[in-house]
């Protein structure tokens, strides 16, 4: 409702076969990748400066501020944070 209201484009994707993972060298989970308005990727990097527990209210956020970034000049910060989490579980090719 909210992005609808907003009229945001915002998507997700299930990756039941893995291969676009496996494109986009994903690492870890969550993985985050920004895009700019041409599809060129901008961002690859960790969502805020959080861990395990409930990031505090004003801590960096670091995938909100390069998407900003990003929609204001089309390019991704030069500086990105790689995402930390738990590693992929690949399927094995049968």
């Amino acid at each position: 409702e909210y992005r609808r209201q907003r009229q945001m484009c915002i998507r997700d994707r299930f990756d039941s076969d893995q291969k676009t993972a496996k494109n986009y060298d994903a690492r870890c989970t969550p993985d985050f990748f920004g895009f700019n308005s041409k599809l060129q990727l901008q961002y690859r990097g960790r969502l805020d400066e959080s861990k395990k527990e409930t990031a505090a209210p004003d801590v960096r956020r670091d995938l909100f501020e390069a998407m900003i970034q990003v929609a204001k000049t089309g390019n991704g910060p030069e500086d990105q944070i790689p995402s930390m989490g738990c590693s992929i579980k690949w399927r094995t090719e049968k």
